[in-house]
């Protein structure tokens, strides 16, 4: 059985299983003898759990994302599945979540937040043991599944319990602590998978050379990177049977004494009258002093007033606009984006990594300011850096890859005989371009099976001969395979058809201080995106949205956050490889343009205001507060 915290004002309060909400709350819901009204140890201790188990979200949700990428490199080995299982299988995850976010506001309405809460770290929970045991493809299917499903509701319901448990003082640095989590949960997720490939690569040492011991190392691999993110999915759970319901779940379900009992874990209870009296007054349980009743707007009415429509718009655009900024793509294609800037493949990983730390240590700086600064100020001035950082890269990168020529037909003569590679010599043979300065070929090209174009790129000035040849041959693959009850590593050569040349560029590369300038770009983006959107972002999806709404509209705003995700990183490589790297940028730069003018003078500030002061800015037939 689930139990209410131990963090009570009184252990066993009298409950009214049907109050009446039309009573006044200061004298209805009065603490029992022993109470305590004002800040004592139960709110100190109660509001640091809070902030624990939004972390702990965060935290669940960033490796639950994040930790396909390292499990990846020895799952196809020992689990039988070809390239498009494969890919299913990880994209199979964006699906659920998909899924999950449309459906887990409206199930958190009907159920309560707690509750769900509890089924998104159970399923994580059962999606990880369902992977771990696994022994063939569907198991290892489902699992992802339940993984993709439990990160959706993970993301709409935690931020959405926060913003209506905790007080107006502290919801800016709760509600951002789950971004900060999630944060780090990428780089803890890459972490797992970088301390178990060196166990892995301790064991085939240690196997010298025998197959099955081999084989048990590539298999307890990928099996003990997913069995180890299981840990904050646990504390997570547990923590979550802890915690009380929504104060303003249970108003809505008429249980007042209950809500603002759970109101006092958090703030004095005159504050806490404060608040059930202004739930009564926005839900038409109360008259508003000097209004009749019929100018109380109730929970009922049209779902196309104003007051629902506003604020229900500009929550998508910051969600959308959140993802079309370009940030899940840039930290993917990161590498790309740097090599192409002229840095070698080391230096580009290296600098990844310094944009990764500026990432989350920003994000933490974010977080300590938006209660002192206000989300509106924040935004404004994280989308105003971005659209700086996107315009001066885009020009950088247009600079030279602007000079460059078709060589489509030419690099189409490299294909082999069997359709299926392509070398071709990155020399001035390609096309006259007027200086003997170092040059580069960049092709995009896909295979028949393929499900999106890739990039492929070398240099005139490499230094080796075999590096001045660009070459692009199918991908093999080691498979375990049993051959007369033993097993046998086999080499194969993935079939993934003939090979498609899409478009081929040659020109002059970047200057050597461009790849610096680039990664400085790089990180003066993450750096405003943190501090920015990164923090304010579930702030703005939780604060804006009316509590009639609440739940649904989070949920159809997290799939439209998802479906943009997904478009910028289908139509990357596609731009990238019609017109360059300087388009992506403008188009991310353009779009935070409309972020920006979003935030700047239609959105209000939130900072230090209820929910339902909120709910009022965009009432006009009541004066916010």
């Amino acid at each position: 059985m689930v139990t209410e915290p131990s963090f009570s004002q009184d252990p066993s309060p009298n409950r009214n299983p049907n109050p009446n909400p039309k009573v006044n709350a200061s004298n209805s819901t009065s603490l029992p003898p022993g109470g305590r009204t004002t800040g004592g140890g139960s709110r100190k201790s109660y509001l640091p759990y809070l902030l624990f188990v939004a972390g702990m979200g965060g935290l669940l949700a960033g490796i639950d994302y994040g930790i396909i990428a390292g499990a990846l490199l020895y799952l196809d080995k020992t689990i039988p599945m070809t390239a498009a299982q494969q890919g299913f299988m990880v994209s199979i995850y964006v699906f659920g979540g998909l899924i999950a976010s449309l459906f887990a506001g409206t199930l958190a309405d009907l159920l309560g937040r707690k509750k769900m809460m509890l089924a998104g770290g159970i399923m994580f929970l059962v999606s990880i043991l369902l992977i771990f045991i696994s022994k063939g493809y569907l198991a290892l299917l489902s699992g992802r599944i339940l993984m993709g499903l439990s990160g959706g509701v993970v993301c709409v319901v935690v931020p959405l319990y926060m913003a209506e448990c905790l007080p107006t003082e502290f919801r800016g640095r709760g509600t951002s602590v789950f971004q900060l989590l999630m944060t780090l949960g990428f780089v803890l997720a890459a972490f797992i998978a970088t301390h178990f490939a060196n166990v892995h690569e301790a064991a085939v040492k240690a196997a010298l050379g025998n197959p099955e011991k081999i084989f048990a190392a590539d298999d307890a691999a990928w099996r003990y990177i997913f069995l180890t993110a299981c840990i904050p999915g646990i504390l997570f759970t547990v923590a979550g049977m802890i915690v009380s319901e929504s104060p303003r779940w249970l108003f809505r379900r008429n249980r007042l004494e209950d809500a603002r009992r759970i109101l006092c874990y958090t703030r004095p209870s005159e504050q806490a009258d404060l608040e059930i009296k202004e739930m009564q007054e926005r839900s038409g349980q109360a008259k508003p002093e000097g209004e009749s009743a019929a100018s109380t707007h109730g929970a009922g009415g049209s779902l196309l007033q104003r007051k629902y429509v506003v604020p229900f718009v500009l929550a998508c655009i910051v969600l959308a606009c959140t993802q079309a900024t370009g940030i899940n793509s840039i930290l993917s294609y990161a590498a790309k984006i740097l090599q192409g800037a002229g840095l070698t493949e080391r230096q580009a990983a290296f600098n990844l990594q310094i944009i990764t730390g500026i990432n989350c240590l920003v994000t933490l700086l974010g977080a300590l300011l938006v209660d002192k600064l206000g989300r509106k100020i924040l935004l404004s001035f994280g989308t105003g850096g971005i659209i700086i950082c996107m315009a001066s890269a885009g020009f950088l990168f247009y600079s030279f890859e602007s000079k460059r020529v078709e060589v489509l037909e030419q690099v189409r003569t490299g294909i082999s005989a069997d359709g299926r590679s392509l070398a071709v010599k990155v020399d001035s043979s390609l096309a006259k371009l007027g200086s003997d300065a170092p040059s580069q070929l960049s092709v995009t090209y896909k295979f028949e099976k393929d499900t999106k174009p890739r990039i492929a790129a070398a240099f005139s000035n490499a230094a080796s001969e075999n590096d001045r040849t660009l070459k692009v041959e199918p991908e093999a693959e080691k498979k375990w395979v049993t051959v007369d009850g033993k097993k046998v590593e086999e080499t194969r050569v993935k079939d993934n058809g003939r090979l498609e040349i899409l478009r081929a560029s040659y020109g002059p590369i970047a200057s050597p201080n461009t790849g610096k300038w680039v990664t400085l770009l790089l990180c003066g983006f993450i750096a405003f995106f943190a501090v920015g959107p990164g923090v304010c972002v579930w702030l703005a999806l939780t604060e804006l949205m009316p509590t009639r709404i609440r739940s649904t509209g989070m949920g159809i705003a997290m799939v439209l956050n998802n479906g943009v995700q997904f478009l910028s990183a289908m139509f990357f490589p596609i731009v990238v490889g019609s017109l360059g790297f300087h388009a992506m940028f403008f188009i991310w730069g353009g779009c935070t343009v409309v972020y920006f003018i979003t935030a700047a003078f239609f959105m209000p500030e939130t900072k230090g205001k209820t929910l339902e002061e909120i709910e009022d800015y965009f009432d006009k037939g009541r004066k916010a507060n």
